[in-house]
């Protein structure tokens, strides 16, 4: 398939949810690195997988029907006027290697930053491509 066929009408607006997403897990693991000595710190996280599925049930209803649609889940709601709100949840995986292994868990969070920072990337150039696309055809 080619990638250009899905830049099409509601796309950007999930390329937009989709960076506004990654600046929201962004400062999550940011903090997660940050308090990495405060005592009974536990560090969060957003449900990644559960988002994806979301915009993939997304991307598909609209390349069927031209539809966005987007649903609320156990950690992500969304309002009428197109926002949206996800709720952290506790990290227990990456609270334990805390408590094992302090180079070890930094070495996941910044791991986490990075995959989170090439996702808004890939976001922000198909947003930019479908803006050109957009222009040149006006």
């Amino acid at each position: 398939m080619n990638l250009t066929s899905l830049i099409t009408d509601n796309i950007s607006e999930i390329l937009t949810i989709l960076m506004e997403f990654t600046q929201i897990r962004q400062r999550i693991l940011i903090q997660n690195i940050i308090n990495i000595n405060v005592p009974e710190f536990i560090p969060l996280e957003i449900e990644v997988d559960e988002f994806s599925n979301l915009l993939n049930d997304a991307i598909d209803e609209h390349i069927k029907t031209s539809r966005l649609v987007l649903y609320d889940t156990e950690n992500i709601k969304f309002f009428s006027d197109g926002g949206f709100d996800v709720t952290p949840i506790y990290d227990e995986k990456s609270r334990k290697l805390l408590e094992k292994n302090h180079d070890e868990y930094l070495e996941l969070q910044i791991n986490k930053l990075w995959e989170n920072s090439l996702n808004q990337k890939v976001a922000a150039e198909l947003l930019k491509q479908k803006q050109e696309v957009f222009s040149s055809n006006f």
